[in-house]
């Protein structure tokens, strides 16, 4: 099955790039969003992330890697599942929202669409564009 690709937000008060650098691996908890949500069980182990910057930076920042599939939220017992992530590599620079608005490769993003969706599918069109606006390579 073909690899794929999505952008979660995190506020950098909250949980930066920076610190699941740091950790090595975070429990992907909070999404409170039904879409969000089905986004997250969609998720398979090896699946490749965006990291993003919200409210403060809007930027994608780096790349994670999907570490263990969706199970229950273990800060809830409603119906809310979570992932586990690890950092795969910072992006050289940071490619901003004020710059993705701007290119048409980004017209069709869920990012520009559905500005409030904390988890959201990318194009493998998508993510070869951040790449190459971040200066970066994949390992």
């Amino acid at each position: 099955m073909a690899r794929a690709y999505w952008l979660v937000k995190s506020e950098p008060s909250v949980y930066p790039w920076s610190k699941l650098v740091t950790e090595g691996s975070a429990v992907w908890d909070g999404v409170r969003n039904f879409e969000a949500r089905n986004n997250l069980r969609a998720m398979k182990k090896g699946d490749l992330l965006l990291f993003y910057h919200s409210n403060e930076g809007k930027a994608v920042v780096g790349i994670a890697r999907v570490k263990r599939e969706a199970y229950q939220d273990p800060t809830t017992d409603e119906d809310w599942s979570v992932v586990d992530i690890e950092p795969v590599k910072a992006l050289a620079q940071p490619v901003t929202l004020a710059e993705m608005k701007e290119k048409k490769a980004f017209a069709k993003m869920a990012l520009i669409k559905k500005s409030r969706l904390s988890v959201s599918p990318v194009t493998k069109t998508e993510l070869d564009a951040v790449l190459a606006a971040a200066k970066t390579k994949l390992p």
